[in-house]
C-alpha cells in the first residue's frame, strides 16, 4: 500500500485503515446508530480518540451524523458502495425468481446469502405468506457461527483462514462442533441447523465459475417440514440452488467440488 507522495504507507496508516473497517462492521440491521462512546467500548478504544475517527469519516462521507445528538450512522457513501456492490453480483439479480418458486413450494421463508467482511450476510429474503407464522430474518443480518449459511460457506470457501477468523471467540467445545458440522456440510452438500423454539434453518452452496458465490436456504419450524437425507423438501432445496448455478455457469463447478 503506497501513500500519496509514492512511499510506502507506515504502520499507523494501515491501523488506521484497519480501525476505519471495524468501525463500521459495528452497524447492522440491529444497530443503526452509534455514539463516539459506543464505538470506544466496543473496541478498546478511548473516547477521544474515537469520536477523532468518526468525526473524520463524516468529512469523509462513510458515517452521518445520526437523529440523536452525539450518535452516527452509516453514510451516503456507504449506501452507494453498497448498491453497487450488490449489483456486481449476477447471482443477486437471478435469485429472486428462484427464492420465490422454492418459497412457494414449501411453504418456508427462502433466503439467499452472501459472504461479507466477517462472515455471511443475508442478502435477500422471500417470505412465505400463506402462512399465518412466519419464521424469518431480516435483510442485512449478519450470520454466526451457528447458521447453516455460515457452516456451508466454510465447507466450501477457498480462503483456509475463514474458518479460524470466525471460530477466535468460541470455546475449544463450540470449535470442535463448528469444525465436525463444517466437515459434514463438505460431505453431504447441506448443513441443518436447529434453533431454540423448534426453529431450523436449512442451507446448499451455490456456485458460479470461480466457485461458492452464495447460499440459498429455508427457514421454518419442526413440524413443518422433513429434511431428513433424500426427503422430497431437502432435494427440492438442492434442486434450486443446482439449478441457480447452472445459470451462473458454475453448474459443473459444483459438480466437481462435490466429487472431491
Amino acid at each position: 500500500m503506497a501513500n500519496i507522495d509514492g512511499g510506502e504507507a507506515s504502520s499507523s496508516e494501515i491501523q488506521a485503515v484497519a480501525r476505519v473497517g471495524q468501525i463500521c462492521s459495528l452497524f447492522g440491521p440491529h444497530t443503526a446508530e452509534l455514539s463516539a462512546t459506543d464505538v470506544a467500548e466496543r473496541l478498546g478504544l478511548n473516547r477521544t480518540t474515537a469520536y477523532r475517527y468518526c468525526a473524520s469519516l463524516v468529512t469523509a462521507g462513510i458515517l452521518e451524523r445520526g437523529p440523536r445528538r452525539g450518535t452516527f450512522v452509516l453514510g451516503g457513501l456507504m449506501l452507494q458502495l453498497g448498491i453497487h456492490a450488490l449489483s456486481r453480483r449476477p447471482v443477486v439479480e437471478l435469485a429472486p425468481a428462484y427464492l420465490s418458486e422454492l418459497s412457494t413450494a414449501l411453504h418456508m421463508t427462502a433466503v439467499l446469502g452472501l459472504w461479507g467482511a466477517q462472515g455471511p450476510v443475508v442478502a435477500l429474503v422471500q417470505e412465505d405468506i400463506s402462512r399465518t407464522v412466519v419464521v424469518t430474518v431480516r435483510t442485512g443480518s449478519q450470520l454466526d457461527s451457528t447458521a447453516a449459511q455460515t457452516r456451508v460457506f466454510l465447507a466450501y470457501l477457498s480462503d483456509q483462514h475463514a474458518i479460524e477468523r470466525m471460530t477466535t471467540t468460541l470455546s475449544p467445545a463450540e470449535r470442535t462442533e463448528l469444525e465436525a458440522a463444517v466437515y459434514a456440510a463438505r460431505r453431504t452438500g447441506y448443513a441443518i441447523v436447529g434453533h431454540s423454539g423448534g426453529v431450523f434453518g436449512a442451507a446448499v452452496p451455490v456456485f458460479d465459475e470461480n466457485g461458492i458465490c452464495a447460499t440459498v436456504a429455508v427457514l421454518g419450524a419442526d413440524q413443518i417440514a422433513n429434511f431428513s437425507p433424500g426427503s422430497p423438501a431437502l432435494q427440492k432445496l438442492m434442486d434450486t440452488a443446482a439449478a441457480l448455478s447452472d445459470q451462473l455457469g458454475g453448474g459443473q463447478e459444483g459438480l466437481r467440488r462435490a466429487e472431491l
